[in-house]
């Protein structure tokens, strides 16, 4: 069976209005002035992973709900610039939406808009496993209704990658997504104990792999029943913004992993891949690219500063 696409990309896709805030948490006012502008962009976590596996060189091809809306078709728009194939599939609801605030330390809150969409919202059973049987790997993010479609994928014979976000480790929502990956990406942000719960998304599901971001303070990997910390790296250059930090950092993971690198490695890679995403403003759509990755990461194996 030819494979011609090395990672479809399920779900994600929509559209960030950005906010750069004095500060958060945001004191009530009863207004404020903000004098960088208010933007809307396309580009959610789908969408980010996609534009960050195809900057690496992997043949990517992203799949979700759309609208047909101004929303949608700032995707469609960003995915024809970045060159990256969109199946997008009728969404009545609309595009998925949000508003990210950013302080200037570069965290972020975001609101998400959940009433772009519906329940019994499904992905084409059939276009999912056409897709799939094209395609070497699967990374499923978990918006609704992606979750529908990973029995398909499972048997259309793929890997699965997926990013937990801000999991607390309790949550029954999470758990098939959890389960039915063999690469499982999270977030510490709401884990008392992070090592617990890597062990039982282990334990319970599929995963080979399971890595567990903690921003500045860096990352753990679980691989081989051994947990090791994933040291963060300094970025090239001021830190403005981390959205999309994680969706770099799962990109370039899945790139080694891919191309069959230790996992060590594979973190290495997502380690300097999220670094340089603290450096682009939330409102540029942009990637580090294979041979800056691959210098950057030689660079901080040797010691030394890539230029």
């Amino acid at each position: 069976m030819s494979r011609d696409i090395d990672v479809l990309v399920l779900g994600g896709a929509g559209v960030d209005t950005i906010v750069y805030v004095p500060e958060l948490p945001l004191p009530y006012a009863d207004s404020y002035m903000i004098d960088s502008g208010i933007r809307a962009r396309a580009g959610q976590t789908g969408d980010f992973v996609a534009l960050g596996l195809s900057a690496l060189g992997l043949r990517t091809h992203h799949l979700d709900l759309l609208g047909d809306d101004p929303e949608g078709e700032l995707v469609r728009a960003l995915h024809r610039e970045k060159d990256i194939p969109l199946t997008a599939i009728p969404q009545p609801a609309g595009t998925k939406r949000a508003v990210n605030l950013v302080s200037p330390d570069g965290r972020r809150l975001s609101l998400y808009d959940s009433s772009r969409g519906h329940p019994d919202d499904r992905l084409p059973e059939a276009t999912v496993r056409a897709l799939a049987e094209a395609s070497r790997h699967a990374h499923v993010s978990i918006t609704q209704p992606c979750a529908h479609a990973l029995p398909v994928l499972r048997e259309a014979g793929v890997s699965i990658s997926t990013d937990l976000h801000n999991w607390d480790g309790v949550n029954p929502y999470h758990e098939s997504f959890a389960y039915a990956a063999d690469v499982v990406f999270l977030s510490t942000t709401a884990l008392s104990d992070p090592e617990r719960t890597m062990r039982r998304i282990v334990d319970r599901g599929r995963a080979e792999v399971v890595v567990a971001m903690a921003g500045a303070e860096g990352a753990y990997l679980l691989a081989d029943d051994e947990l090791t910390r994933v040291p963060a790296l300094t970025p090239p250059s001021p830190v403005v913004d981390s959205n999309g930090a994680g969706d770099a950092f799962a990109a370039a993971f899945l790139f080694g992993w891919l191309t069959r690198e230790a996992p060590q490695r594979c973190a290495r890679y997502g380690a300097v891949a999220g670094a340089h995403a603290c450096t682009v403003p939330a409102t540029v759509a942009d990637a580090i690219g294979r041979d800056e990755l691959l210098a950057r990461v030689a660079a901080a194996e040797a010691g030394t500063t890539a230029r």
